[in-house]
């Protein structure tokens, strides 16, 4: 026995998490969490080595008498690979250069703001953005190789020849605007300290007779398509070799302004 009278503890209050009878259980809210960082974007200098990098990935180069000879041992099957492979390779061809010239002048006129030449040269990286904006409307362009390839096996013959068409407005078309691109670079790079060759206007692929090879592939009941195919491989084939000897003095350019 004690005279300590007793202590009496209030009764707990209910916590916002608690529920009074009759409502329904709430969940306790979670706790907010910090964002994780990712990683930075790559600078512009790394975006020219990255897609210097990836040409391999997208200029795929053809062998015709491979391809053939492996088309006739497959009855036709190799044949379809091939047809896919043309479309893919212009369509990531272009995605790919349009992201190294774009990343090549966006390089510049980090270099020309640090010389303090930005407006002198604005009116060459303004026409050098013209030309660009050519090759990123061509990305939205109809030329999705699997689609491409299912109109090939459900109509042979006609669907070749709408894309050869195509695929042949399109070499010209990038042609001349990445050469138009890649001038506007050399003057500029050159004004920067850093000499790159100007594209040769003369290289610039020039239209096919389009009405001329179609009646030639109608009349030779398909023969001439072989030569057909033989343009389609070799002449982006050339294409690509060219912009590889200007992507390695690029990026030279490029390193020696790092």
């Amino acid at each position: 026995m004690t005279d300590k009278p007793h202590e009496t503890r209030e009764p707990p209050q209910p916590t916002p998490a608690t529920t009074q009878p009759g409502q329904p259980a709430r969940a306790p809210a979670m706790p907010r969490l910090a964002p994780v960082p990712g990683p930075p974007p790559p600078s512009a200098a790394e975006r020219v080595r990255l897609a210097v990098q990836r040409r391999d990935e997208s200029d795929y180069i053809f062998n015709y008498w491979t391809a053939l000879g492996w088309t006739i041992l497959t009855l036709g099957i190799y044949g379809l690979y091939v047809f896919y492979q043309l479309v893919r390779r212009m369509r990531d061809h272009n995605a790919r250069r349009l992201e190294l010239l774009d990343a090549a002048a966006t390089f510049a006129w980090e270099q020309a703001g640090q010389q303090g030449r930005d407006e002198e040269l604005a009116p060459a990286f303004q026409r050098a953005a013209g030309h660009l904006a050519v090759l990123r409307r061509m990305t939205s362009d109809f030329r999705e190789p699997v689609i491409w390839l299912v109109l090939a096996v459900v109509a042979s013959g006609i669907a070749q020849i709408v894309a050869f068409v195509l695929l042949d407005q399109d070499l010209v078309k990038h042609d001349q605007a990445e050469a138009g691109a890649g001038h506007e670079l050399s003057v500029i790079y050159g004004q920067l300290g850093q000499q790159l060759a100007s594209p040769d206007p003369n290289r610039v692929k020039r239209p096919d007779n389009y009405a001329g090879r179609i009646v030639a592939a109608i009349f030779s009941l398909g023969i001439y398509m072989f030569w057909w195919y033989y343009n389609q491989m070799e002449e982006p084939n050339r294409h690509f070799a060219g912009n590889w000897a200007q992507e390695d003095e690029l990026i030279k350019a490029v390193e020696a302004l790092s």
